[in-house]
């Protein structure tokens, strides 16, 4: 096994789905995501794995693609056929660092973790999916990303299935995940519940805890979220772990484009 220095075995058993322990793993997990849209784990990662991906994302920091730019919440072209605050119009800011998937060494700690099968099956057995599949994305299935004073990503829908993340470091006031769960579905846009989001409606907004070490996951796809601009002088710094189930899943020319300024 080459991530049981990665990830607290005997807290979350994920080695081991089918024993008693595992299985109740995978019950509370499941339960957590119907109550509250997310699947929160702290001290998922162990500080050691934490401490080293937190002093990688500096030490490569020059790899990384700084972005500033509006965009729609649906990472698409502004539709000109609508009216300026419609969703499929209203641009929000993204402005971070992000350092692709194919810069990350195959040694790193959350690198090693997400390409085993151990942490794909337990995805999908709580996610209740007969098999999940990494992301194919060459630069997106498994990036570090740094938020810096002023910078935030904006409101957004996935365009994977799933969205999984790991907290490495906390900034000191700001670069909060908030969410919106269930705001659409595959049935319903939900375009006047979005746009009520976008235009300072904080009714249906969860702030979700988020301690160096933490790993959760959820239906980015289905949820709204964003992450609120960061303020003080320690950065925000994280990392976003891509799954679902299609074998090829990449993302679009125009969002690879956005976040790394190239498309392979």
């Amino acid at each position: 096994m080459d991530h049981a220095d990665v990830v607290d075995l005997g807290r979350y058993p994920i080695h081991e789905l089918d024993s008693d322990r595992g299985r109740a793993l995978v019950f509370d997990c499941r339960a957590e995501l119907v109550d509250t849209g997310v699947c929160n784990l702290p001290g998922f990662v162990t500080d050691t794995a934490v401490a080293a991906m937190a002093a990688l994302a500096e030490r490569i920091a020059d790899k990384a693609w700084e972005t500033d730019r509006p965009h729609t919440v649906y990472f698409e072209p502004v539709d000109e056929s609508v009216p300026a605050d419609h969703p499929r119009a209203h641009q929000v800011r993204s402005a971070k660092n992000g350092i692709a998937y194919d810069h990350i060494p195959a040694d790193a700690p959350l690198r090693r973790l997400y390409e085993s099968d151990d942490l794909t099956a337990f995805i999908a057995a709580v996610l209740d999916k007969p098999v999940l599949h990494r992301s194919a994305d060459p630069l997106d299935a498994l990036q570090i990303t740094t938020f810096r004073p002023g910078q935030e990503l904006g409101w957004h829908f996935d365009r994977s299935e799933f969205s999984v993340t790991v907290m490495y470091q906390q900034a000191d006031a700001g670069g909060d995940f908030e969410y919106v769960p269930g705001l659409r579905s595959a049935d319903d846009e939900n375009h006047p519940g979005v746009r009520r989001v976008l235009l300072g409606d904080r009714s249906g907004i969860r702030v979700l805890p988020s301690a160096p070490g933490t790993l959760a996951f959820f239906h980015g796809e289905h949820a709204l979220h964003r992450v609120t601009p960061v303020r003080g002088a320690t950065p925000r710094i994280n990392s976003v772990l891509t799954y679902g189930e299609r074998p090829d899943m990449k993302l679009n020319e125009l969002t690879q484009q956005l976040f790394y300024g190239r498309t392979a």
